[in-house]
């Protein structure tokens, strides 16, 4: 193609050599540069260049065509979603990396970016926003669109932006998952020459939609020295589903109430209430730590409100139950150790949660309309009303109250929570009571609560909870209003319903020593390289009476080349029980690689094979001990996620098989793309998995199952909470 270039001037007849050579200097050192513009022929295509398109924005680069294409979308470097956009011809200057593209949103997506729109309106009347450009809305945007990649680019200024926590997902990607039946069992027994026990956990259900249905369920089975009992035990019936533009749960059926104000409470009918769920950086609950000393092979049984909601089998030594799963939020755990020899441990666990703190303009509800349901049959089934609130005000405090209505009860709250700083959180409240017990007598009373939560973590120190309550002479709960009775015991029956001879220990009560005060604590303390303390405990006095349900466990561990070793030391006194359990505990672990002079080498079977022994004594002085040889096997394997939405799991846990056991140890490291799972600790601190022991059973293929729970699920890349209520099962395959 030839181009000509004119320069326009007037040049005189005549000029001189001295006007030339200036002239040739004035070209050489200012240079014009000139090119002509690409034309393409359309004759080259076609004889008919009518049918030809339109090339010339091929003429200015690499320009491409307007449509809709797959992007992924990045916002201030986050990455957002794989969307199809609809992308217009650019202005000129959108550079070559846009191929002369520029996107077109929509109101809907501008709000999905986060844009506070009330702030800067990104629609007008009359005017069509199916083609809105981000920088002529928003002073300061930016779009960078880069073709080659399939990757758009959007910069936004934070004053732009709604104060969302990190990791918002909007409700219109949550997903409410497939429909799945589903059941997860939980089976444990023994045999022995002169009695047999068994337990058997069933929680089935349908997904369908938004709704949930589910059964929980238990079987007990007992046989030994004159008596035989089988039974099976509906501890729950519900539905339930998200309300998602009121960020709440309904649930429809039998279920607990919270335990944020008031204590938790069994019962059968309706329950609307916030869900921290739906709010990625809400405070969540915790689930405490059962520890106890077995002095031999035993039984652990643990209940709440009357149902059997944990049992499985210790070894020798102080243990520590850290994967529980309550019935509700709240409720007293009662422990049953039921030892190799006959004897047996009783205690209770408090289970409240920490001081009731809310984020500044956050108002959290919970209201409850039903009958009261326990698993005590000395109870009876009023119906009740419940509402409560907390609202989250400036400087760090809250407010909250509520009420409880009954034929026979009537009671009121009010208090106030507030963040210290360097100092930990505290909550303070009062609650007024109006009764009429199982004699027909009136009370009124007040009862003060006081919670404290604090860590020091400079000093290793970890306060989980320190509370104290008091309560007036004439102060009665609602569970004490519906015993049916002033005083008794629930007792146990055999499968031909008739009533067994011993009464179940832990379900005495009598109203006429109503609590008076009440003491809990668990503190942790870290000592370096000298091990770790901690002590936990609680204590219950009553009115006219000297007898008080006590517990208390100190205990002590550290290790010292290789050579792992705990003392412990409990406490034990409950009413309606003489006498107080009291016991020693010494356990250590020598690992073989200490004889061979490689310590801390897990690299032969030699090295990962040790010896136990454990030591305890009794109140009366009994002293037994037990020793032992086992080993560990590391694991290796992959994780694949079953019957959820589309999506791919990598996660790793590290840690080996806890020895001596058929338990493998969880840790809470873990990644996962295009699909995550938030669970949070009694801290508050996000955990990708559920941090626990979970029994493993290996199948002749080498192949395991572990089933999480996991309540909300974002199909989105990297770690945020979402909607999908599902049950996630594991499939581990071991290597």
């Amino acid at each position: 193609m030839k181009k000509t270039t004119w320069f326009a001037g007037r040049f005189p007849g005549y000029v001189s050599p001295l006007s030339s050579v200036a002239l040739s200097v004035l070209v050489a050192l200012c240079p014009l540069t000139s090119r002509g513009e690409s034309y393409f022929n359309p004759a080259f295509l076609s004889a008919d260049t009518a049918s030809v398109a339109d090339l010339s924005r091929f003429e200015k680069g690499n320009h491409q065509p307007p449509g809709i294409y797959r992007v992924d979308i990045w916002r201030n470097d986050e990455f957002v979603a794989t969307q199809d956009i609809r992308f217009e011809a650019g202005a000129v200057g959108t550079g070559d990396k846009s191929g002369g593209l520029m996107p077109c949103f929509t109101p809907e997506w501008i709000k999905r970016l986060g844009v506070n729109t009330a702030a800067f309106p990104v629609s007008d009347k009359g005017v069509d926003t199916t083609c809105i450009h981000l920088p002529e809305k928003i002073p300061g945007a930016e779009v960078a669109f880069d073709f080659a990649s399939m990757r758009l680019n959007i910069s936004l200024p934070q004053a732009s932006l709604l104060n969302s926590a990190r990791g918002y997902i909007p409700p219109e990607e949550w997903d409410e998952g497939i429909p799945a039946a589903l059941i997860n069992y939980s089976f444990t027994g023994s045999r022995g020459t002169d009695s047999d026990s068994y337990f058997l956990s069933l929680l089935s259900g349908l997904n369908y939609g938004p709704w949930r249905l589910r059964n929980n369920g238990a079987w007990n089975y007992s046989k030994g020295d004159g008596y035989h009992s089988q039974r099976w035990n509906n501890i729950g019936t519900w539905v339930q589903r998200a309300i998602i533009p009121l960020k709440s749960e309904l649930v429809m059926g039998d279920s607990n109430t919270g335990n944020d104000v008031f204590d938790s409470v069994g019962f059968r009918g309706a329950r609307l209430y916030s869900s921290d769920n739906m709010y990625p950086d809400s405070l969540q609950g915790y689930a405490p730590t059962v520890r106890g000393i077995a002095r031999t092979a035993a039984k652990l049984t643990i209940r709440q409100n009357g149902y059997v909601i944990y049992q499985s089998y210790v070894s020798p030594g102080a243990f520590a139950i850290t994967d529980l799963n309550p019935t509700s939020s709240s409720g007293d755990l009662e422990v049953t150790v039921d030892e190799k020899d006959g004897s047996q441990q009783r205690y209770t666990v408090p289970y409240s949660t920490v001081p009731l703190l809310q984020r500044e303009g956050r108002v959290k509800y919970d209201l409850v309309a039903g009958d009261f349901r326990s698993g005590n049959s000395q109870q009876s089934s009023p119906f009740f009303f419940q509402g409560t609130v907390i609202a989250g005000l400036p400087a760090g405090l809250t407010a909250y109250g509520g009420t409880q209505l009954a034929d026979r009860y009537r009671a009121v709250v009010v208090g106030a929570g507030r963040n210290l700083g360097d100092w930990g959180a505290v909550s303070v409240d009062v609650t007024h009571a109006r009764s009429q017990l199982a004699d027909d007598s009136t009370h009124q009373g007040q009862s003060l609560r006081f919670l404290y939560a604090k860590s020091l973590n400079n000093y290793g120190t970890n306060f989980q909870l320190l509370g104290y309550r008091y309560s007036t002479r004439g102060f009665y709960t609602l569970d004490d209003v519906a015993y049916r009775s002033m005083e008794g015991y629930d007792y146990e029956y055999d499968s031909d319903g008739r009533r067994h001879k011993v009464p179940v220990a832990q379900s005495y009560h009598n109203l006429r020593y109503s609590k008076k005060g009440r003491f809990q604590v668990n503190i942790s303390q870290n000592l370096g390289d000298y091990g770790s303390l901690y002590l936990s405990g609680s204590q219950q006095n009553y009115w006219n009476t000297a007898d008080t349900n006590t517990w208390y466990q100190l205990g002590y561990a550290s290790g010292w080349q290789g050579i792992s070793y705990s003392l412990s030391w409990s406490w034990n006194e409950s009413v309606g029980i003489s006498g107080a359990d009291r016991i020693l505990a010494f356990n250590m672990s020598v690992p073989f690689s200490v004889l061979t002079g490689r310590r801390y080498a897990r690299d032969t079977l030699l090295d990962r094979t040790y010896a136990t022994f454990n030591a305890n004594r009794n109140r009366d002085g009994d002293n037994s001990w037990q020793t032992g040889v086992g080993g560990t096997q590391p694991v290796a394997f992959s994780l694949k996620l079953e019957g959820c939405p589309p999506g791919s799991a990598s996660i790793t846990f590290s840690g080996t098989p806890a020895p001596g056991t058929a338990l493998l140890a969880l840790a809470d490291t873990a990644m996962a793309q295009k699909l995550a799972i938030e669970i949070r600790d009694g801290d508050q601190r996000r955990l990708p998995l559920e941090q626990a022991s979970k029994a493993v059973d290996i199948d002749n293929n080498g192949n395991a199952t572990l089933k999480f729970y996991a309540n909300y699920i974002a199909l989105a890349d990297g770690v945020q909470p979402g909607l999908a209520n599902a049950d996630a099962t594991f499939l581990i395959n071991y290597n």
